[in-house]
């Protein structure tokens, strides 16, 4: 079919106009879409946000679950090491005391000075063989220091006991507890001679006392000097108990004994060889079958 020359001259006029006019309406179209799309976006976000809302709830409570069981184990590491620090400050305490201790018991030792002695030396104790039947205690110090069997062994406070044996670097020396132990003491004030006699027990017995003699607890009991083994005058303890059997309460700190003073006062007396644990006499007082 042919066109005509004047209609196609007419449509070629109109093509221009005709584009022109679909291109504007084309981008108001798309700019209303555009708008429209927003105000859609718009209104679901509001309609679907409670939605959102109540779904997020758990996931922030398991969040929130989830930190708090991390401040718990990180509590629990903390008061871990914070238990441990706290053992290892004990531990340094304890050790700090047991050193204070030591200290002033050296500090009393130095500061004791035995009247009428002519030499001493000061000893730690390293061995305890306290038990039912013996009360004695070794010491680093022997026969090489100047240390003989019957010397004295004292600290700040007191009587200890004495040397029973010995070697060339340690001694042991039986206390005044042991039932192997027997002292001769008097009561200061009465000047009553008595035997200061150990049964295993804290406080030794005084025995030997005149009947008529007043010993009253707080009597202070000091060595006789009788037998020549010990210097008259020597600090040994007070009368704790008069009531059945005469006690003493002894100066010295037997239960915590860790450094003494071993005393050499030139004297020769015989140390008896009941005072020797194992020995037959000791053997025969302690088992009146032999």
């Amino acid at each position: 079919m042919r066109v005509s020359a004047p209609v196609r001259a007419t449509v070629q006029r109109l093509t221009l106009p005709i584009l022109i006019f679909i291109s504007a309406l084309l981008a108001v179209l798309g700019k209303a879409d555009v708008l429209l799309f927003d105000r859609v976006r718009v209104l679901l976000a509001d309609t679907l946000a409670p939605v959102l809302q109540v779904a997020g709830e758990p996931i922030a409570s398991v969040s929130n679950a989830i930190g708090v069981v991390e401040d718990v184990v990180t509590v629990y590491r903390q008061n871990q090491e914070l238990e441990i620090e706290n053992q290892r400050l004990l531990q340094w305490q304890q050790v700090a005391r047991r050193l204070e201790s030591e200290n002033e018991e050296l500090r009393n030792l130095v500061r004791f000075a035995p009247q009428g002695a002519v030499s001493s030396v000061a000893a730690q104790v390293i061995a305890d063989s306290g038990g039912a039947f013996l009360r004695n205690v070794l010491v680093d110090v022997g026969r090489r220091d100047g240390v003989a069997r019957g010397q004295p062994a004292m600290t700040g406070d007191g009587l200890v006991g004495r040397v029973i044996e010995l070697g060339d670097r340690t001694a042991r020396i039986l206390l005044l507890t042991d039932i192997n132990s027997h002292i001769p003491v008097v009561v200061e004030g009465t000047h009553e001679r008595a035997m200061l006699d150990g049964d295993n027990s804290d406080q030794p017995r005084l025995v030997y006392v005149q009947p008529k003699t007043p010993v009253k607890p707080g009597d202070r009991i000091v060595t006789s000097g009788s037998g020549g083994v010990f210097p008259p005058g020597l600090p040994v303890g007070v009368v704790a108990s008069v009531k059945g059997m005469i006690r003493v309460e002894l100066y010295a700190d037997l239960a915590r004994l860790e450094m003494v003073r071993i005393v050499n006062y030139g004297l020769d007396g015989v140390l008896p060889e009941t005072a020797i644990p194992g020995s037959r006499a000791a053997r025969a007082r302690t088992d009146p079958a032999r």
